[in-house]
């Protein structure tokens, strides 16, 4: 398949968890296009510089509206959100509409480890898709 095109987002107690992960599955990432808000994709660039990662805004000052955005034009593969369910978060609004519009767009969507790896080793990055 062409390059996948994904979308990273941790919050702040996932941030390391999510850079775990990336390294995880460092072979597809670099074949990847990704974008991520910018504390996130600051921390994976840390650690791994050479990834084909675009740092957004940081998503309460407006990076979640622009993955958003991508979203809704069609421009991501699929979306990845380590979400901390154990804080509170004043940007809450914006993870709904992350949410919903994954929902509205049938964008897959992972708010953990768990559904993430379900994600990357599903056919949509391991084979060709076939689009109708």
């Amino acid at each position: 398949m062409q390059n996948p095109r994904i979308a990273l987002v941790a919050h702040d107690a996932k941030k390391e968890a999510m850079v775990a992960w990336v390294e995880e599955y460092r072979d597809l990432f670099h074949r990847a296009k990704l974008f991520s808000t910018g504390t996130t994709g600051g921390r994976i660039l840390e650690r791994f510089p050479d990834l084909d990662l675009t740092r957004l805004k940081s998503g309460p000052l407006g990076g979640d509206q622009q993955i958003g955005a991508m979203v809704a034009e069609g421009k991501l593969d699929a979306m990845i959100f380590f979400v901390d369910p154990l804080s509170p978060m004043p940007h809450d609004v914006d993870v709904k509409a992350l949410t919903r519009l994954a929902i509205v767009y049938d964008l897959p969507m992972a708010c953990n480890i768990g559904t993430a790896r379900a994600i990357m080793e599903s056919p949509l990055f391991t084979t060709e898709r076939v689009t109708s």
